[in-house]
């Protein structure tokens, strides 16, 4: 089968991420003889400077690992949790029945960097001037800017200039939007990485690595954002101007967690997932119900497995509004939601037709959730975005609407030990909120994620996670580990994964022919990101799918929408068995690639 990149081969070790040279840095690593966690330490930074559109060092980012000491998968959860000031009454008090998506209202507690050194400190080798001297590299001395974040740029410039000016002195140099591929630095975020590589002292490689931990949270870094939350009022998409509620006292009782994921079998493979303050576990739900169908009779292109896979994920992330939020703060079903009982029952839901309608399971002792969950959600479908909102299914394609919002990185990486590392950052976009201007990035906004109505599953509370999109994958085959995956794509990222891995596993078709099939998703259920939209029926593909398969799925009353060929997902893969690595990339955007030898 012809595909537009080769699967690279080889036994030495793989990188593949959303940008080449976050892949090339990562690669880099494992030459000098880092190991997978160094290398995806070293790729992330990379992405937060060359992707500055799709994370930032403010963000979050969970993690999937595979310590081939320890024989086990873990989750580290870099996921930061909502201020101590952030009560619903605090925005209802100022007239919000939505948190904003854009400005310092929506700022967590910023995750990213202290998820990277926790892993770095506890599974890699190198020193964190090692593996940060990549992405200062590039942010002194420049990269080529990439056309879609000139783009980025452009379509917020004129609220930069009005609005934002401590973005507009970074983003806007010598006051014009930079060219696409022109080089570009970022020499206050250089400097402050490289103040924190100085503030990392200590007697071992460990003890630096904590010290430079605490700068960030407790130190010089906390200190900026804690001054710039309190003393700017800033404009955001309400169209108001409000302070941030995020604290220094806030960063330095923060640190980021171990768990285990949670998994779920299907025929001879174990998917592994992100626990219920993610929508990890939408996964696990769609391939226990489609394992009630006989995929391998159908077409992967075809309406049937189209249709059958759609109905599966509408009653899936159906139960993830009725269900989902930080198991910390609500207890959440989940041993239920992946039962094979319940899934019976549910599947019984998938008809011929299209389904309209938002239909969460009823468990025993929860029935009252799922009741009040759908008016909630279903009272917020809105359609205005504004200016620098949210996270799109994926940024060009929101664009085409009309709508300007941030999206997500991801990468894979295995070496030649077969340590695995699958990582989604995001969070902290230029256009999601102001420079802060002693640090060079802009704080996250991923508190819109959360809703200002009590007594949801993940209703705003302050220390609690927001429910994010980002969900990173691993699976194991035969009880070992087999594959790192995951792409961007807000609530599509749980959508384009299974139907990757459904391909993979019932087709045999390899990485990269597995990838560069024609995707589709759809935006059924409420969007996660401010303002909170959902288009019943809705059905995206893109048209390369076949034209009676498009013809066929109008028929059975799903509101098609034919996204240009090449437009839907970014996935990244890699995978190791028998000593062979493998990995591949998504041509889509012409960003993302895979390296290994």
């Amino acid at each position: 089968m012809f595909t537009t990149r080769p699967e690279i081969l080889g036994t030495f070790g793989a990188v593949t991420s959303t940008h080449w040279l976050a892949s090339a840095a990562g690669m880099a690593v494992l030459e000098k003889g880092g190991n997978a966690f160094d290398a995806a330490v070293a790729t992330g930074f990379v992405l937060q400077i060359v992707e500055p559109h799709l994370n930032g060092p403010a963000g979050e980012v969970p993690i999937l690992i595979y310590n081939a000491s320890e024989d086990r998968v873990r989750v580290i959860c870099g996921q930061g949790t909502a201020p101590g000031a952030a009560t619903i009454q605090a925005y209802r008090d100022q007239g919000l029945s939505l948190i904003p998506g854009t400005g310092l209202l929506a700022a967590v507690v910023p995750g990213a960097f202290d998820a990277w050194l926790t892993m770095l400190r506890d599974h890699g080798t190198m020193e964190l001037a090692d593996v940060l001297e990549p992405a200062i590299y590039y942010a002194e001395t420049g990269h080529p800017m990439l056309a879609r974040v000139s783009q980025s740029i452009d379509t917020v410039s004129a609220m930069f200039r009005e609005d934002w000016p401590t973005s507009a002195a970074t983003w806007l140099p010598n006051g014009e939007v930079p060219k696409p591929g022109a080089l570009f630095r970022n020499e206050r975020l250089a400097a402050t990485y490289k103040r924190l590589v100085r503030e990392a002292q200590g007697p071992t490689r460990e003890s630096r690595i904590q010290a430079a931990r605490d700068q960030f949270y407790r130190g010089f870094v906390a200190e900026a954002i804690d001054g710039f939350c309190r003393t700017n009022e800033v404009m955001d998409v309400s169209g108001r101007r409000h302070r941030g509620l995020l604290s220094g006292q806030d960063m330095a009782g923060w640190k980021a967690t171990y768990e285990d994921p949670l998994t779920y079998d299907y025929r001879n493979y174990t998917v592994c997932k992100t626990g219920p303050w993610g929508q990890g576990p939408v996964f696990l739900q769609q391939i226990a119900l489609l394992k009630g169908f006989d995929l391998d009779s159908m077409d992967p292109n075809g309406p049937d497995f189209i249709h059958t896979v759609i109905e599966c994920m509408k009653l899936a992330f159906a139960d993830r509004e009725a269900y989902y939020g930080d198991p910390d703060f609500v207890e959440v079903p989940v041993e239920t939601l992946l039962s094979d009982a319940y899934n019976d029952e549910r599947r019984k839901l998938v008809g011929d037709t299209a389904s309209l309608e938002l239909r969460p399971g009823r468990i025993p002792g929860f029935e009252g959730q799922a009741d009040r969950a759908v008016p909630g959600v279903a009272g917020h479908a809105g359609s205005d975005s504004g200016a620098g909102a949210g996270e799109p299914t994926m940024a060009h394609l929101s664009e085409q609407r009309g709508e300007r919002r941030g999206d997500t990185c991801h990468i894979d990486v295995i070496d030649r030990w077969g340590n695995m590392v699958s990582a989604t950052p995001s969070g902290g976009w230029l256009q999601s909120s102001p420079i802060i201007p002693e640090l060079g990035f802009a704080l996250t906004s991923r508190a819109q994620m959360f809703w200002l109505e009590e007594g949801l599953p993940s209703s705003l509370a302050p220390g609690k996670r927001p429910r994010t999109t980002l969900t990173p994958s691993m699976a194991l085959r035969d009880g070992k580990p087999y594959m790192a995956f995951g792409t961007p794509g807000g609530d599509q990222q749980d959508q384009w994964q299974p139907i990757f891995f459904l391909r993979h596993v019932h087709y045999g078709l390899n990485l990269q022919e597995t990838i560069d099939q024609p995707l589709f998703h759809t935006d059924h259920f409420p969007g996660s990101f401010y303002p909170r939209a959902s288009r019943p029926g809705s059905l995206s593909v893109e048209a390369n799918l076949p034209a009676s398969t498009i013809e066929e799925l109008l028929r059975r009353g799903h509101n098609v929408e034919v996204m240009p060929e090449w437009s839907i997902g970014r996935l990244c893969a890699a995978s190791r068995e028998h000593g062979i690595i493998k990995a591949a990339a998504t041509p889509r955007l012409m960003q993302a690639y895979a390296i290994g030898r």
